[in-house]
Order: structure tokens, then sequence, then C-alpha cells
């Protein structure tokens, strides 16, 4: 497959170039159950690279630190200078219960162990994975620009940030991207995130484009996971809320069979027609869904199309939280005033 496939975009206006879509590499080491054997995701990887999918998704949560590990083998030898490398530091579990921290401290010790674990000089894009609620986020974005002036880090971003959180950080240091769930089950950013980060300049990284698998498989991906996946206890996957959450599923699949697609293609062409700042990371362990999902690139929407899946795709389609429990998301990410902290 030719590297041409895959067309380049700008995210956001500090330099960074990355292909059209991404790879979210989380569901190799963990949260969907048990990891996969080593030798087979290092040759997706690689497979995604040759491919001109060459922006690469992880964090330090993810395993944890496995994942990084794993895409440190995978960038051995001349690959490393082949991607767009991006990491994530903010999000802990302390007995068993996540927790987040943006303390300077922690920021850099977390740049410090991914460099190590990735074994790069560099991270091309690191992310404050969740917003710590009890430190002004100037604080953590003043550490963060210190690692920008040291080399370790080349641009900044975010991930599930409120608009005022967005605004405050990048008044410290210019914010490349924003990392945020959007998919045709995850609407709500449309209403003041993304327009802030058009208006700032700020690129946008959906994660979880494919709902988290349903809108590939509808409910089969639920039925048909492990025990220790996470989604077996996301409100959106619970029986009451699944049963109305298919029609949503059933719907892109009818209208997908009509485009001459799947329905996983129809939805990431969806996030793909939204502009050229939108960078979707689905994730995938296998090959062959990797291939489908950059064929999503060659989908055409007209605007009655796009207007057909955002008719389906209403807010009262989806029924259950994203998450629910205490994860921080854009909707509590508020930090308290910078004049409030006193540096120990």
């Amino acid at each position: 497959m030719a590297e041409a496939v895959v067309k380049r975009i700008k995210l956001g206006s500090q330099g960074l170039e990355v292909s059209a879509q991404g790879l979210g590499c989380m569901g190799m080491s963990a949260a969907y159950g048990p990891s996969n054997p080593e030798p087979d995701m290092i040759a997706l990887i690689h497979h995604a690279i040759d491919s001109g999918v060459t922006f690469l998704d992880t964090s330090d949560l993810y395993g944890p630190h496995t994942n990084e590990i794993l895409l440190g083998k995978a960038l051995k030898g001349g690959v490393r200078k082949k991607v767009e490398l991006a990491t994530k530091f903010g999000l802990l579990v302390v007995d068993g219960k996540m927790s987040v921290r943006g303390d300077p401290e922690y920021v850099r010790a977390c740049c410090e162990g991914s460099l190590k674990r990735l074994d790069v000089d560099c991270i091309d894009l690191y992310y404050q994975h969740r917003i710590d609620t009890t430190v002004p986020v100037e604080v953590t974005m003043g550490e963060l620009k210190k690692l920008v002036e040291e080399g370790k880090i080349k641009y900044i971003g975010l991930s599930e940030a409120s608009a005022s959180t967005i605004r405050r950080a990048h008044a410290v240091h210019p914010i490349t991207a924003l990392q945020l769930e959007w998919s045709l089950w995850a609407r709500d950013v449309e209403k003041e995130i993304v327009p802030t980060c058009r208006e700032l300049g700020i690129g946008i990284v959906a994660y979880s484009p494919l709902g988290r698998g349903f809108l590939s498989l509808g409910p089969k991906v639920i039925e048909t996971s492990s025990k220790d996946d996470f989604r077996q206890i996301l409100p959106r996957f619970q029986p009451e809320n699944l049963e109305h959450n298919k029609n949503l599923f059933e719907r892109v699949a009818e209208m997908a069979a009509r485009k001459g697609c799947t329905p996983s293609q129809l939805a990431l062409a969806w996030l793909h027609h939204q502009g050229e700042d939108v960078c979707p990371i689905p994730g995938t362990t296998k090959i062959e869904n990797f291939n489908q999902n950059i064929g999503a690139l060659f989908v055409k929407l007209t605007p009655e199309d796009m207007s057909e899946l955002e008719s389906i795709a209403t807010a009262d389609a989806v029924k259950g939280d994203r998450y629910g429990g205490s994860v921080t998301t854009y909707e509590n990410s508020e930090t308290p005033p910078l004049s409030s902290w006193k540096a120990v």
C-alpha cells in the first residue's frame, strides 16, 4: 500500500503536520480485555506507518506504562523519524481508583518516564490527559512550557478540557491540539468546545470516533467482549440503554449499505467531513480492521448525506452517560485561579 494513500493535515497552527487519520494504541495493551501478543501489535503499527498512518496515540495510563513500552519497541531503528508520536500524562490509578494530577513535579516526572519508556529524545505532542481541578491550569502549563523550551516535547495538547480552561491554558503557551470524544454518538462538544478550538487555531483530535466499537458492530460489540473489558461498566452499554441505542447503529448501518461502505467507514467519514482541522484516531488490534478504517478517507458525503446522519445522531438518540462515576471530563474541568496557588 503506497504511503500517498493517507493525506496529511496541519494540526493546529503551531506547525505540527500529521496523517489525516491517526492510530489509537490503547486497546493493544489495555481496557478492552487481555492484552494482545506483542509481535502482532508491532506488526500492526508497522503496517499502519507503511500505509501512511503516522500519527500514533498512547498514554502512560495505558497498561499502565506497557503501551508506551510497546511503542518504544515498534519505533526502533529508523521508524521513529517516520511518525508523529503523541502521549499523555495526568491520569493514574491509586488503590484501584482513578486519580488526576497536574502539579509541576508530577508533570516533569511523567515526561521523563514517558521519554524513557518510549526510548525517544523528544515527544512530538504531549497532552494533559485530564485536568487536575486542584491545580490552576496556568501552573501545569508553565511546567509544560519549560519542557518545550528544554526540547523534551515539541507541542502541547489538552484532553477533555472546558472552553474556559482551554483559553486560560492557551494564554500561557499555544495549545496545538485538543483531544475530545467526538462521534455520531458523542456530539455534545459541537456546542462550545469545537468552536473555541477553531477560534484559537487549535487542532481537534477525535478519540473513540467509533463509539468504542458501537458504531462498528452495534450491541454485538459488548455481547462478544470479555468480562474485564471496561465497556462492561459504561452506562451506554448497559442493557436498559443498549436497547435504545441500537436504533442509532441500525440506522447508520442502513445508510452505510446504501452508500456502499461499512458503518465504521461512514462514521469516520462523517468526522473527516467536519473539516481539515479534525483528525480521528480509531484504535484496533487487527490489520483487517485498520485497512477498513482507512477506507473511510475515500467515502464522499454530500451535504444531504451529512444532514441525514445528523438527523439520525440527535441528542436523544443515545441514552446513558459517556463514562458515569467520578471520571473527569470537560464538563467538570474548571481549575482554581492562579492567585490561589501557593507553590510548596
